[in-house]
Parts: structure tokens; C-alpha cells; sequence
């Protein structure tokens, strides 16, 4: 049965296959980005399955009427993926304050404000499929990331939070956590940097932006491939929790369930010992 998709950031990267393997598999896409007419250059033409929609996602009263016309083209929305969003990468005293704020606006508060929009829409159809963008970012925190992370980290405590708050409504939650795909997110217009150097970061800061640039290109994951396993989820009765993608990511993973698994049975007798004793 052919459904109707509400894809944000969807004018570059991974939401641009997003929506173009949701054209392909026969269903109706509402494209959003900062710019529609981006959106209609990446993703093409096709007026019949095809809104692309101008939205910033900390624009609540654009996030409003992004939904309002979705409905009114296709009657309702069956998929929201919450793609938008970018990198802060550095140290993290030398991100400012206001940096900590957008990076956070966009991450997290648009993908908030984009779900509570939609949710009336799913709610009355009494199903829906919400998949959420995180990263293997989202999974293990790492040098010269933490804003990033902590705003993937976020995500992925909302959604789980989210999926037994909808449940009733057959409405399902995946926290989709993608390694590094080859898209554009390794370049300037998806990354950002600290503003303020302090000297004893230098060397480290030096080193870690130079490998992330001279990764862009050379990322294992197939974005197209990456969209079609989504497209799949979005068909499946009962898509799972969380999808990882790609085998970096799986072995990131891997490493942080073993990791903290070995934490808790070093001090688990300490932990249980911190219960009353009577």
C-alpha cells in the first residue's frame, strides 16, 4: 500500500536517497529543506508524488504550515523521517554558548517540533512511522564531538522515550544510526567548527580536523543502499527499535555494548550495595 513521507533536510545527503527511494518504491514524498527549488534540483520533478516544501525546522510556524500543505496535497502523512541537521565539531571550551544553543536548535528542538506537528496527523490514523536520525555518534561519545554527540545522545533518549508514548496509537519509532556515509556531511556546508581557540588544544585540534576532511569522499557507506533498507523498514508491521547502518557503525556497537557491559559486572556488587539494606 502506498504511503506519504515527511522528509526534513531532504534539499542534500541522506535525505535527498530518502526521499528519492521512496519515489521509486511507488509512494508519495513531501520533500522539505531551507529551499524548495534546492529540493526540486535534487530530488526531481514529479507533481503527482512529489511537494517539495521550504522549511527551516526551528521555524515552528513554518514546521506548521510544511504539515498543513503536506496534508492538504496527500491527505495525510504515513513516514516523518527527522533527517535535518548538522555537525559542531571541536574541543568543547572553545565552542561558544550560542553555539551549544544551535547546534541543539536543530538537532534536537526542530526534531521535537517537527514530531509534535505530525503526530496529530498519525494519531487520528491511529498508525504511523517515525524514524529518527542518529549516528554512531549517537551510540559512543568521541574527542572533538561532543556537542554532536550529546545532541545524537539526546535524540535517541526522545525517541525511545517517544515510541512508548505512541505506541497505543500503532504508531513506531526507529532511531535510524548510520557510520559515516559518502555524502556531503564531511564538507563546510554540513560541518561546523569552534570559534574560540585556546592554545592547548592546538596540536590535537590540528590533527583531528585534517583527518575528518581527508575521510570526505572515502566513506564506506552507500547512502542509496542506506534509503532502500529505510523504505524497507517503513513496509515492515513491525519495524524495529533501532537500525544501524553500515558495518562501522555495527562495530561501534558492538564495542559499546561490550564496554559497558564489563563496567557494570566490575562494580556491580559496589552498585546493588548502594540499596537500602532492610
Amino acid at each position: 500500500m502506498s504511503k506519504v513521507w515527511f522528509i526534513t533536510g531532504a534539499s542534500r545527503g541522506l535525505g535527498v536517497e530518502f526521499a528519492k527511494a521512496a519515489l521509486r518504491s511507488g509512494d508519495r514524498v513531501v520533500a522539505t529543506g531551507r529551499k524548495a527549488a534546492a529540493v526540486r534540483d535534487a530530488v526531481g520533478a514529479d507533481p503527482d508524488k512529489l511537494l517539495a516544501v521550504d522549511l527551516d525546522v526551528t521555524d515552528a510556524a513554518a514546521i506548521k504550515r510544511a504539515v498543513d500543505q503536506a496534508v492538504s496535497k496527500f491527505g495525510t502523512i504515513d513516514v516523518l523521517v527527522n533527517n535535518a541537521g548538522y555537525g559542531h565539531l571541536g574541543y568543547f571550551e572553545e565552542a561558544s554558548d550560542k553555539a551549544v544553543r544551535a547546534q541543539f536548535e536543530t538537532n534536537v528542538f526542530g526534531a521535537f517540533a517537527v514530531t509534535r506537528a505530525v503526530l496529530p496527523v498519525m494519531r487520528a490514523a491511529r498508525s504511523g512511522r517515525i524514524f529518527n536520525l542518529s549516528s554512531a555518534a549517537g551510540i559512543r561519545g568521541q574527542e572533538f564531538a561532543s556537542l554532536y554527540c550529546s545532541s545524537k545522545f539526546a535524540l535517541e533518549g526522545f525517541s525511545e522515550g517517544l515510541a512508548g508514548d505512541v505506541a497505543p496509537f500503532g504508531i513506531f519509532v526507529t532511531i535510524v544510526e548510520p557510520g559515516p556515509f559518502r555524502t556531503d556531511f564531511l564538507t563546510r556546508e554540513s560541518l561546523r567548527f569552534g570559534e574560540t581557540p585556546i592554545a592547548d588544544y592546538d596540536e590535537r585540534r590540528a590533527a583531528r580536523q585534517a583527518a575528518f576532511e581527508t575521510r570526505n569522499g572515502k566513506q564506506p557507506g552507500d547512502p542509496v543502499k542506506l534509503a532502500e533498507a529505510i523504505v524497507r523498514l517503513a513496509h515492515e508491521p513491525k519495524p524495529p527499535a533501532r537500525f544501524i547502518g553500515g558495518a562501522f557503525a555495527l562495530e561501534v556497537m558492538d564495542k559499546k555494548l561490550a564496554a559497558v557491559k564489563a563496567d557494570i559486572d566490575s562494580w556491580r556488587a559496589v552498585s546493588a550495595a548502594t540499596d537500602y539494606t532492610s
